[in-house]
């Protein structure tokens, strides 16, 4: 073989290696073109959120007073029916006053006694011991009358409304066996609601309140903070807090269903679509897929409030990320990514 021949068969052979690699570049370039996963992304976004948290709680009145006698006796006669607004010491009912009268007797009986060895003791006719003695029998009888009054003659304690009327005139009320009258002090009203331990630095006593009530359906109405309990409940890891409603107009009633919101005022959070946030299957924990360098990039997230038509994240994604918004279901950690506009 000459020289000019082998120079020949040489190129021929560098021009068939160079196609070779060039082929197999093409065929990789092209699998891998065909393994990657298709995806919609966006940009995560980083602002200022409302740092806002809804509970739930039950309207309670500021003060429930159960009215029955100490002791058990007829009902004479009942003056106020449910619903009716009753003013602080307004008469409800009349018991039977056979027992009150006697002990009224005795009372002016004890007068007359103390009044005769007053008069005998200023003159020196009877003893201090003889006057003591019949100075503490009138006051003895006049407490018992003064109780037995209280127990005969029923009347509210406080202005309120009669919420429960549990017996009829002429009935027979036995000692124990419940009230015969409840009444409750509706202006205002409370409100308990148990807070997650989280938000325990963030309520403050005189904070203002939101809620809602299911009886009025998207209607606002306010509250404030009154009471903070000092304790967090280990098995609930929540507190209590108490809230003042004013009710002026009454309208809000105890025993109504109420949804609160708070406000802790605002915070600077990553916020990422909803569909970027997908639920690890068998889990509480949730997660996004951020794309970097072409890939998937497995990320669990601490989500913080949901926004409409997205998520709050507290932890987890970084501000400008690129997050995967569709086509989640063949991704995993460290999947080539083919970007795809949405449809």
């Amino acid at each position: 073989m000459n020289l000019s021949t082998a120079i020949k068969s040489i190129s021929l052979l560098a021009a068939i290696t160079l196609a070779s690699c060039s082929n197999s570049k093409t065929v990789t370039a092209e699998k891998k073109a065909d393994d990657a996963v298709k995806v919609e992304v966006e940009k995560s976004d980083y602002r200022e959120v409302p740092q806002v948290n809804t509970f739930t709680g039950s309207i309670e009145a500021e003060v429930t007073n159960k009215i029955a006698p100490q002791s058990s006796m007829r009902i004479k006669k009942i003056y106020v029916e449910v619903g009716h607004h009753v003013a602080a010491g307004q008469k409800l009912a009349d018991m039977d006053p056979s027992n009150l009268d006697q002990v009224r007797l005795q009372m002016e009986n004890n007068q007359l006694e103390f009044n005769r060895v007053d008069e005998l003791y200023k003159i020196g006719g009877c003893s201090k011991s003889e006057w003591d003695a019949k100075k503490t029998a009138l006051d003895i009888s006049r407490r018992n009358y003064q109780n037995l009054m209280e127990n005969t003659i029923l009347v509210s304690p406080t202005s309120g409304i009669v919420s429960q009327r549990n017996y009829d005139s002429g009935d027979m009320y036995s000692s124990g066996e419940g009230p015969i009258f409840v009444v409750e002090k509706i202006r205002p009203v409370k409100m308990k609601v148990n807070v997650s331990e989280a938000f325990f630095t963030l309520i403050k006593k005189g904070q203002n309140v939101e809620f809602t009530l299911d009886a009025y359906g998207d209607e606002i109405f306010t509250g404030k903070v009154n009471i903070i309990y000092p304790t967090i409940d280990p098995s609930t890891r929540t507190f209590i807090v108490e809230l003042t409603i004013a009710n002026s107009d009454e309208k809000v009633r105890p025993g109504m269903y109420a949804r609160v919101t708070m406000n802790y005022g605002t915070a600077k959070h990553v916020v990422v679509p909803d569909r970027a946030v997908q639920k690890l299957i068998g889990s509480g924990d949730r997660y996004v897929y951020v794309v970097k360098d072409g890939k998937a990039e497995y990320r669990k997230v601490e989500l913080g409030q949901r926004l409409d038509k997205e998520y709050e994240i507290i932890s987890g994604i970084n501000p400008g990320e690129t997050v995967v918004v569709a086509g989640h279901t063949k991704l995993k950690n460290g999947s080539i990514v083919s970007i795809v506009s949405k449809k």
